[in-house]
């Protein structure tokens, strides 16, 4: 027998095992954050970098004034994704709104419009609800904004000077919403978080990642309402003004419950609804969603939110526009699974895109897009 060759052999052995003993170690102390794997399926695939149509997106923060250069360079980046206007949700109010307003006039007029916003300072002053429906009154007529945007913190975060959390519903807001429907604005409202900020943060939470990365981002019951209830303030809010038009930011974060959705936009026609940051719920249930946007093109308005640049529009367009299958969210997260086109009809395509847009927020240049 040849011994060296043998002593060979069991060197190759103990190297093996010495090697898979370190792989199967490193697998062993992998986390969940760091499983990426890479999907072996192939499927025919139709990536977008351009919307069919041009389109307005209704939920946009611009937070500073921008330079020359600064807008010459996001306007090029909004041409070539057939991005005709941007809605600043951001104005603030006062001086600061009409220095925004004049700011994003001055080099590219026409590509974006502002929202105003709310100043809660003084809210138990007696009188604070005509005063706060005046000065929109002044920063919708005089200042040139053209909608009002009502930040989250209300009805969670938001303490009045007694300490007492701000419902949505407050009786103090209403000369405000009865302001934004004398004026003919919307109100663009964003109430709650998703559900699952609300849930126990363990195994079972499908935002587990997010709220682990983030954990101020949950919403612990020893700290705040429940889910259902602010929905709930919301909604009083709606029904009791129906002269004024809302639109709830994010689907209302009832994309992963499409059937309630409906509901709550049946049984409120001055309800409408956008999809900024919440793609994700729609591309995992294709046919369901395909079915609710068909029903409710009237209602749904495009948006986007942070801004994200091109590459995370074009997510968008792929799962609005194309008949994929199993490609990539462009933020892991918010979504542990794989995104499906709906192939939206072009009918509907064009509501989302701009038309309820132009329809609902007057203030939109006409000429900004080539409107079909």
């Amino acid at each position: 027998m040849d011994m060296t060759n043998n002593g060979s052999l069991r060197c190759c052995a103990l190297l093996v095992l010495l090697l898979a003993r370190s792989a199967l170690g490193s697998a062993q102390t992998m986390t969940v954050k760091d499983y990426e794997p890479r999907s072996t399926l192939k499927v025919p695939g139709h990536p977008l970098t351009r919307a069919k149509f041009p389109f307005i997106d209704v939920h946009a923060h611009i937070w500073r004034n921008l330079t020359a250069k600064e807008q010459d360079s996001l306007v090029a980046e909004m041409d070539g994704m057939n991005l005709a206007v941007q809605v600043n949700l951001s104005g603030t109010s006062g001086d600061t709104l009409s220095a925004r307003i004049a700011n994003l006039k001055a080099y590219h007029p026409g590509r974006f419009v502002v929202f105003a916003n709310l100043d809660y300072r003084g809210l138990d002053d007696p009188g604070w609800g005509a005063k706060a429906a005046r000065k929109l009154e002044d920063d919708i007529r005089t200042r040139g904004a053209v909608g009002l945007k009502i930040y989250k913190d209300l009805g969670m975060d938001l303490l009045d000077p007694a300490g007492k959390r701000v419902r949505v519903d407050d009786p103090r807001l209403e000369p405000v919403w009865a302001a934004a429907g004398r004026l003919g604005v919307p109100v663009l409202i964003h109430t709650a978080e998703p559900v699952a900020f609300f849930d126990p943060i363990d195994k079972y939470n499908e935002r587990w990642l997010e709220l682990t990365e983030f954990p101020n981002r949950a919403r612990p019951p020893s700290r705040y309402p429940p889910f259902d209830s602010l929905l709930a303030e919301q909604h009083r809010v709606f029904r009791k003004f129906p002269g004024t038009t809302f639109i709830a930011a994010h689907l209302d974060w009832l994309g992963n419950d499409l059937d309630r959705l409906g509901r709550v936009l049946d049984s409120l026609p001055n309800m409408n609804t956008e999809l900024g940051a919440v793609l994700y719920e729609l591309g995992r249930q294709p046919k369901r969603a395909r079915e609710f946007l068909t029903k409710y093109q009237d209602r749904v308005l495009m948006g986007k939110d942070t801004y994200g640049g091109p590459q995370e529009y074009a997510v968008y367009f792929r799962v609005l526009e194309t008949g994929d299958e199993y490609f990539d969210y462009y933020r892991r997260r918010h979504a542990f699974w794989k995104m499906y086109g709906l192939a939206l009809p072009d009918e509907v395509l064009r509501k989302i895109y701009y038309g309820n847009a132009l329809r609902i927020i007057r203030g939109v240049d006409r000429k900004a897009g080539n409107w079909e």
